[in-house]
Order: C-alpha cells, then sequence, then structure tokens
C-alpha cells in the first residue's frame, strides 16, 4: 500500500483519472437491480406467504413507475437526439438494449414465481384462484349473474371500423383484443373489436361460499376470465373467436415550462390530464395471442419487438393488492405496533418537554404521533401565534392537514409551501392547497424549477421570555401511513440556532433575496452538495496524517458524481468508508486502488428503508446529519432540501448505533454490492449469530 505521502502526491497531482467511465455503474441498470432485490423477497421462503405476493406486487409496481418515468424519458431523450452518456460512459442506445434484455429475464422470471411458486402454495393454504376450466356449473350461473349486472353495463365494447377508429387507451388500463366473426346489426363484418375495461371494476372477484364445495377455502375468479368467458354476448349474432388481454404503458412525466406558466396549480391540472395518453413505452399481451395481432397492437401503438412483453398471466398484477386483504394472519407479517417513547408518552405538554431537551423518534419503531401531537396541540394552543410547514406527500386524509386547517380557523398564521409536483401526488396536493386556502392559510407553492423536498414544521410561541420556536425536522414525509412502512427519522427541538436557520429557509421558500447564511442546517441547491464534500474531504485528510478516518452514508440513492468522486479520494487515503444504499449506487466498489474501502450494501425488509444518514468519524468527535436529501443530483442540485445536525451527543451515539451499526451488521436482509454491478445476498455463516436490523429494532423499541 502506498505511503500517505505517495498517496498525497498521487491525488493532488492528479495521476488517477476519478472521471474514467470504468469507475461508474449505470443508474438505469442499478434501479433494474434494487428492482430484483424486491423480487428475490417474493422467493424467500422464510417470508410468510401473503407477504412474498405482496413483495411480487411491488416489484410490478416498482416496474411500471421504472417504464413510465425513468424509461420513458431516455426514450424520449434518445428520440430527439438529447442523450448523452453518463459517467459510466456506455451510450444510452446501448443503455436501452441491455434494460430491454433485463426486462424481459425479471418479468418472465416474476410470472414464474407467480405462477410456479406462490399460486401452487396458495392451494395449499385453500386459497384458489380458479381458471375459466375450473368453475363448476353453479359457479358459472352465479359469474353469468355477476357479469350480467355488475361487469356488462359499464363495458364499452368498440368495433374498428373507418367510424370507429382505434380508441385512446388509458396509462396502465386493461384491455382485450377480441376477434371476431359473422356480421353485426348493420351488416358489417367488422373481424377485431378493442374492449376496455374500465378501471372502477374489482380486478379479483371473490366467489360467495354457498357456491363453493365445502372444503375448497377461499375461491377467486379474475375479472379478465370472466370477461373472456363471455366475448361472444358483448357483439350478439357474432361469435368470438379469440379474446386476449393486453396492456399500454405510457410516459407519465409531467412537462410544464414554469418559466411560462402564470398560476401553476392550473397548469397541472391541464397536465395530469395528459399523463394519461402519454407516449406509448410498452406493450404487454397475453403470450397466447395470436402473432398476426401482435402486429396489428405494434403498428398501431409504433412499437417493436423491444417494447413487447408476451406474459402467462393477468397482465396487471399491481391491481391484485387487494388479495393481501385476505383474512389470514397466519399468512402474514405479526402485527407490529409501533412505541411511543416514554419521554413524551408521561407528559401532556410537548414544549415542555423540548424547552430542556431534544426528541429524536426512529419511524415506523417510534410513533408519529408526537409529531401530529406537537401540531394539534400547536393549533389549539392560545399561546401559538404562527404555523410554517413544508408538505411534500401528505395525503388528503390526514391528521397533519386537519390540524393546519384548525390552526388557521382558530386564528393562527399559518403558512404552507405545498410541493404541487411531487410525482404521482399532484392531484392530491392541489386538493390539500384549495383545502388550506379555503381555511384561510396562506399557501405558496415554492421555487419555480426547484421542487421542494426539504420536511420543516416551525410552531412560533409567546412566552414569558418572549417568542420561542419550535421545529420539527425530518427524512419523510408529513404522512402518517408511510410512517408506519418506511423508515424515517424525526427531531423535534427548540434549539434557537437551528430554529433561526429554518426560519430563514422559510423566508427563502415565501420571499425573495440572497441565499441565507446558516449556522446549522446545510441546504440544497446552496450549501449542502459543498459542505458534504467537504466533509469527506477532512476525514481524507485526516486519513492522510495518520488520524482514524471513517465515514459512514445511509440513504436511498447514490449517483451524484463529485460525491462518488470525493469518496473515491477517500478510499485512496485510507478512509474506512461504509455505505447503506438501499436503490440506486453509481459507485463501483472494490477498484484497486480506489474503492478497495468502500463497502456497499442494501437492505431489503419489512420496512422501507427510507433513512438519509451522513456520518463522519471526525477525529474522534463525531459528526452526525439526518436529511432530505439523497446524494443525488437532482436532490443536491435542483431541489430545495435539508441538511441537520444532532447537536446532543446522547441522541448522536444513538443514531450511530441503532441507525447504521446494526445495519452494518444484518447478516439476514443485507445485500452487498460487487464490482460488476450485481448483488450478492449475506448470510450468517455457520456459528455466526443471525441479526437482521429490522428485527432488532422492533424488538429494542417497539411495543
Amino acid at each position: 500500500m502506498n505511503s500517505p505521502e505517495e498517496i498525497n502526491t498521487i491525488v493532488e497531482n492528479q495521476e488517477l483519472d476519478l472521471d474514467n467511465p470504468e469507475y461508474y455503474l449505470n443508474r438505469y441498470l442499478s434501479l433494474l437491480e434494487f428492482n430484483l432485490r424486491v423480487l428475490a423477497q417474493a422467493e424467500d421462503e422464510s417470508l410468510p406467504l401473503l407477504e412474498r405476493f405482496k413483495f411480487l406486487l411491488i416489484f410490478s409496481s416498482n416496474m411500471d413507475e421504472f417504464f413510465e418515468i425513468r424509461l420513458a424519458g431516455l426514450q424520449r431523450d434518445v428520440a430527439y437526439n438529447q442523450a448523452r452518456p453518463e459517467a459510466d460512459g456506455i451510450h444510452p442506445l446501448e443503455v436501452l438494449k441491455s434494460i430491454s434484455e433485463r426486462c424481459h429475464e425479471a418479468i418472465e422470471r416474476q410470472y414464474q414465481i407467480l405462477n410456479d411458486d406462490l399460486f401452487p402454495a396458495l392451494v395449499e393454504e385453500n386459497i384458489h384462484f380458479l381458471a375459466r376450466d375450473q368453475w363448476s356449473a353453479r359457479q358459472v350461473q352465479w359469474i353469468k349473474g355477476y357479469f350480467r349486472n355488475q361487469v356488462a353495463p359499464v363495458l364499452t365494447p368498440i368495433g374498428l371500423d373507418l367510424a370507429h377508429p382505434f380508441p385512446r387507451l388509458v396509462n396502465k388500463s386493461l384491455n382485450f383484443l377480441v376477434s371476431l366473426e359473422g356480421k353485426d346489426a348493420f351488416g358489417r363484418q367488422l373481424g377485431l373489436a378493442v374492449l376496455p375495461a374500465p378501471k372502477s371494476l374489482p380486478r379479483i372477484i371473490r366467489l360467495p361460499e354457498e357456491i363453493c364445495e365445502e372444503g375448497t377455502g377461499e375461491q377467486y375468479v379474475f375479472l379478465s376470465s370472466v370477461i373472456h368467458y363471455h366475448a361472444s354476448s358483448l357483439f350478439p349474432g357474432m361469435k368470438a373467436t379469440g379474446c386476449y388481454q393486453f396492456r399500454l404503458t405510457r410516459n407519465s412525466d409531467l412537462f410544464l415550462d414554469e418559466e411560462k406558466v402564470e398560476d401553476l396549480s392550473d397548469a397541472l391540472k391541464g397536465e395530469l390530464f395528459s399523463r394519461r395518453y402519454g407516449e406509448e413505452v410498452r406493450l404487454e399481451v397475453a403470450d397466447n395471442m395470436p402473432e398476426d395481432m401482435v402486429n396489428f397492437l405494434l403498428k398501431k401503438f409504433g412499437l417493436g419487438d423491444r417494447e413487447l412483453y408476451r406474459v402467462n398471466g393477468p397482465v396487471n398484477l399491481a391491481r391484485m393488492m387487494s388479495i393481501i386483504d385476505i383474512e389470514r394472519p397466519d399468512l402474514k407479517f405479526t402485527p407490529f405496533k409501533p412505541n411511543l417513547p416514554s419521554l413524551v408518552k408521561r407528559v401532556d405538554n410537548i414544549f415542555e418537554v423540548l424547552r430542556t431537551q431534544d426528541v429524536m423518534l426512529l419511524h415506523p419503531y417510534e410513533s408519529f404521533q408526537p409529531v401530529v401531537g406537537m401540531l394539534r396541540q400547536a393549533a389549539k394552543d392560545p399561546n401559538v401565534v404562527a404555523i410554517k410547514q413544508t408538505l411534500y406527500r401528505t395525503g388528503k386524509k390526514s391528521e397533519i392537514l386537519d390540524a393546519l386547517v384548525e390552526a388557521a380557523r382558530n386564528g393562527k398564521e399559518v403558512t404552507a409551501v405545498v410541493e404541487l409536483r411531487a410525482r404521482f401526488d399532484e392531484e392530491s396536493n392541489i386538493e390539500i392547497a384549495n383545502r388550506l386556502q379555503e381555511a384561510g392559510a396562506i399557501v405558496v407553492y415554492g421555487i419555480v424549477n426547484y421542487k421542494t423536498h426539504s420536511k420543516m414544521m416551525m410552531i412560533v410561541r409567546r412566552e414569558s421570555a418572549g417568542l420561542r420556536r419550535y421545529i420539527h425536522l425530518g427524512t419523510g414525509n408529513y404522512h402518517a401511513g408511510n410512517a408506519r412502512l418506511y423508515s424515517d427519522y424525526s427531531l423535534l427541538t427548540a434549539n434557537e440556532e437551528v430554529a433561526e436557520d429554518v426560519h430563514k429557509i422559510f423566508q427563502e421558500l415565501t420571499g425573495m433575496g440572497r441565499a441565507a447564511r446558516l449556522k446549522q442546517l446545510h441546504h440544497s441547491p446552496f450549501t449542502l452538495h459543498s459542505e458534504l464534500i467537504s466533509l469527506i474531504d477532512q476525514e481524507r485528510d485526516n486519513a492522510l496524517q495518520g488520524k482514524p478516518a471513517k465515514i459512514i452514508f445511509k440513504c436511498n440513492s447514490l449517483t451524484e458524481k463529485e460525491v462518488i468522486k470525493a469518496l473515491y479520494r477517500a478510499s485512496i487515503a485510507g478512509v474506512e468508508i461504509k455505505l447503506i444504499i438501499r436503490g440506486m449506487c453509481c459507485l463501483r466498489p472494490g477498484i484497486p486502488g480506489i474503492s478497495e474501502n468502500i463497502e456497499v450494501r442494501s437492505i431489503i425488509g419489512r420496512f422501507l428503508e427510507h433513512t438519509r444518514v451522513y456520518h463522519f468519524h471526525n477525529g474522534g468527535k463525531p459528526l452526525s446529519y439526518c436529511s432530505s436529501a439523497d446524494l443525488m443530483e437532482r436532490n443536491l442540485i435542483r431541489r430545495v432540501e435539508t441538511c441537520f445536525p444532532i447537536i446532543e451527543k446522547s441522541l448522536g451515539r444513538r443514531l450511530e448505533r441503532e441507525g447504521l451499526e446494526i445495519y452494518i451488521k444484518d447478516n439476514c436482509q443485507a445485500w452487498t454490492l460487487q464490482n460488476d454491478g450485481s448483488y450478492v445476498r449475506v448470510t450468517p455463516g455457520e456459528d455466526e449469530e443471525r441479526l437482521s436490523a429490522q428485527e432488532y429494532l422492533m424488538e429494542a423499541l417497539g411495543k
């Protein structure tokens, strides 16, 4: 190994080209690797059966978003000659080819798991999904009545001729292409018809117990099977010779020239409609659809074989999520109830606690209710004069929203920074903004061209010593449902310097002026990027001076090139680097002389790992930060994000122990990134004790 002096000379003289494309992994392929780790959970026989099924459906939903956002954007850039190789140097056309190959393999594997593993396992548990040839005579009669009364009235079959051109199909909707024989009432020989299935219809139908044989358990049929069985009845006097399901995925990203719109809310309302009819990016068809019909659809949508996916099962698996609601607790995770820490449980007034100490909560192991409770208390407290809050993903039915509305109606000065452009939550956020405005709150939509992704709440309270500010900062959203499923940190504090920083950021969001100078917080797009790199470089300098040096990061994605280069420089200098990256990671570990000191692992488990924690050894005086920002270009350069220190030493030690070290020791739900971009699952050694970070935290922090 080189001496510190030699390392310093190499790096300072830039003898190593850290821009070398071989040092980076492709972010699209890395995201696919994450989705494959999710899919692997569906194969894990140590998990309850319905939870395995749930992971399969989550994979399906993730892949839908991958196609309609990530892949669609890349295809658009290629089509308009705007695509350029990223840090990995792979030409975009080659990336598209690799994506297609891997997606076809992944989706084929998905349906193999469904048909060969999960459906047979459900049968063993007396849960049956019946094919058409398995229906009894009594079931056929019941299904005929169900179709006649519940399905047929909302179906609109469309025969294809000059007066009935191919319909414009909604994104990800279930449709059927029907081949016909005979003439209709007008003497037309149509040949083909399209039959869209409205989204209002349930995709899975449970059969009543009275038409099932005793002891056969729960029996279900698919809507697609019901429609297929009755296809001919929709075309009186004609015969349906074939009925084949298909689904079209469209580009679902929104395009707004924010410099040219006068009202962001009104502009988004128009774009939300067009999202349903964006450019075509994927066609899924039943694997038994005849070749001529497949080619007919491909031609209609302007797609090729690379965008075609033949599937052996329902084309819209994500709509099967209702199966998870089956009342079979023996096939699900043991129910878990978040704990309410004694520090906040034993007091009626959260403000009294925060005047003397900070409170840190790790959700979902610890309840989100103290955050909601602080806001509810503020809404009623006559001494509270103002509340300011950012809202990214909150939900229309939310205690947080109710409390803000109540506060505004009670005469508090309520200011809400509502990010309308939170993807797939735009419509909900427009309704939230309208409701707050009707209650008398001041609503702003953040900054043009910069999404407001930070999670901040400030409550201003009049007390004997004057006005005091109480702060909540978080790594996750103000969504109580997510707080039960996502791992996130909340910090509640009355620290004056932190409060002043938060106050200044709110001023930036609602007013105008120069970027604020902050004392404790770092924030994008101004200081966070440079400060993180500076802190990484400080660890590198410590290592070069022979001091202990260590970095531990935990976040959702690592793609930003300058941060990766800083980590490489630190690794070259001998800094021990542990990265816990759930999803995309463009850093390539194990490069001789470059990243040998870097380990990258991903945790996939019952809860979605969502915390962003950045920890530095700092010469024996540890610095720990939580943040709303991942290590991505968009978060560090094109969003409003906050990164806040954990100042109290006891909380910092707890963060290091529970938020980082336990994940590094996980040998049950961890995957390690290999040099070639693949991941290998970690398993306990023969003499090694089994340790799951999530199970440990449920036991240590939960009820």
